[in-house]
C-alpha cells in the first residue's frame, strides 16, 4: 500500500512515521508549506525548524521526503474564507477548512492521487463497517480532533489514515522520547496555523481595518466604551475587553448598528442558550441518514473540547436545529456545530452555526 504521510514537525505527526514503519509500511513523507511567508508581515513565520525536524525524521527512517508549496492555494481557499467570514461579523474556523480544502483537498488534487492512503497525526479514527467508512473518535477523548475533521468529504475519509488513533497523548510523547525524535518535547501548536507568530488582531486589522462603535451593556443599555471593530470580538469572549467592574462577556454583535453587547457577571444568563441553528449541514457518510423531520438523539460539540453535549437534531426547512438538553454558553455564529452518534463513537458531520 502506498502511503503519503503529512508531517508538520510536531510530535503527533512525527510519531506517525515510526508507527507506520512498525505496521510494515514505507510511507513517503510530505511537508506542506502553507504559512504566507512571502506576504508582507509574515517574516516572523518561518518553516525552517519544521522542515529541519521533518527532514531529520525522514533520514532516520530511510524514507523519501518532499516539500510541497500550497501557500497560494491556502490563501485562495482558507485565508480568504477567514477574511470573508470575519467581515460578516462571524467567527471563522480556518483549521476546519484547512483539513477539507488543503490537507485532504489541494494536497490530494496535486500530489496524493498516486497514493492509496493519506496519513496525518490527527487524533481520530477511520471505522470501516459493511463496506462503508465512518469518521470515528479517538481513544484519547481529551485530545480527540474529530471536531476539526467534521467537514471532510466521504471520498477524503476513504483515503484517510490516522496511525495514532489508538494512542493516548502521553503514549505519543513517550514513544517520541524513546525514539529520540527532536519533536518529543515540542509544545502543541496553539492558535491559527497560518499566522505563526503573527497576532490575530494585527492580521485582521491589516486586511479588514477598524470600524469603531459602542460597547453597550445588554441588560441596561448603558454605554461602557468603544470597540475598534466587531470583527475583533467573538461571542463568549471574556478577555481583552479592557473594561472595569468585570468580569464582562460578549453576548451579542449587531452588525447593522455596529454595537457590541456585553453582560456582567461570572456566569451571565445572557450568554446561554439551548437552541442552536446550523446552516449548510454536511453529512460525511450519506448512507442511512436518519429522518430528521422528527428530532433524533445526538451528541454534539460547538467548539473543540473533550466534553460532549447531548440533545436532539431536527431539520426545519433549510436549517438543522440542535435542541440541547442543557443551556450552553459561547455559541458563536460562524463556528461549526459538529454532530456525533449517541455512543460518541462516530462523527456524523457538521454545519455552520447561524
Amino acid at each position: 500500500m502506498n502511503i503519503a504521510a503529512l508531517v508538520s514537525g510536531g510530535v503527533d505527526s512525527s510519531v506517525t512515521i515510526p508507527v507506520l514503519k512498525e505496521m510494515g509500511y514505507e510511507p513517503v513523507i510530505f511537508y506542506i508549506k502553507i504559512a504566507m511567508e512571502n506576504e508582507p508581515g509574515y517574516m516572523d513565520c518561518p518553516s525552517e525548524e519544521d522542515i529541519e525536524i521533518t527532514s531529520w525524521i525522514a533520514k532516520k527512517y530511510g524514507l523519501k521526503m518532499e516539500i510541497v508549496d500550497l501557500q497560494k492555494e491556502y490563501w485562495e481557499r482558507v485565508v480568504s474564507y477567514t477574511i470573508d467570514t470575519v467581515k460578516k461579523g462571524l467567527t471563522p474556523n480556518p483549521d476546519v477548512m484547512c483539513n477539507r480544502l488543503i490537507k485532504f483537498g489541494s494536497f490530494e488534487d496535486n500530489y496524493g492521487k498516486d497514493f492509496d492512503r493519506i496519513a496525518t497525526g490527527h487524533y481520530a479514527s477511520v471505522i470501516e463497517k459493511e463496506g462503508q467508512f465512518y469518521l470515528g473518535t479517538a481513544r484519547d477523548k481529551k485530545k480527540d480532533q474529530t471536531y476539526f475533521l467534521g467537514q471532510i468529504t466521504y471520498a477524503q475519509l476513504s483515503k484517510a489514515m490516522f496511525p495514532i488513533h489508538d494512542l493516548w497523548k502521553k503514549e505519543v510523547r513517550q514513544l517520541a522520547e524513546e525514539m529520540k525524535l527532536p519533536s518529543a518535547h515540542r509544545p502543541d501548536s496553539q492558535g491559527i496555523c497560518f499566522l505563526g507568530k503573527i497576532n490575530y488582531n494585527d492580521f485582521i486589522r491589516k486586511y479588514i481595518g477598524e470600524n469603531p462603535g459602542e460597547v453597550v451593556e445588554l441588560e441596561t443599555g448603558k454605554i461602557w466604551g468603544e470597540h475598534k471593530g466587531l470583527w475583533f470580538h467573538t461571542i463568549g469572549q471574556r478577555k481583552g475587553l479592557g473594561l472595569s467592574q468585570g468580569p464582562w462577556f460578549v453576548v451579542k454583535k449587531d452588525m447593522e448598528e455596529n454595537v457590541l453587547y456585553i453582560s456582567n457577571g461570572h456566569d451571565p444568563i445572557a450568554q446561554y442558550s439551548d437552541k442552536i441553528l446550523l446552516s449548510d449541514f454536511h453529512f460525511i457518510n450519506k448512507i442511512n441518514i436518519p429522518d430528521y423531520s422528527s428530532p433524533q438523539r445526538i451528541n454534539f460539540k460547538i467548539r473543540h473540547q473533550a466534553e460532549f453535549n447531548s440533545g436532539t437534531l431536527a431539520k426545519d426547512r433549510e436549517v438543522f436545529v440542535i435542541q440541547s438538553d442543557e443551556a450552553i454558553s459561547g455559541i458563536a455564529p460562524g463556528q461549526f456545530g459538529v454532530i456525533y452518534d449517541e455512543k460518541k463513537k462516530i462523527c456524523l458531520g457538521s454545519g455552520v452555526i447561524t
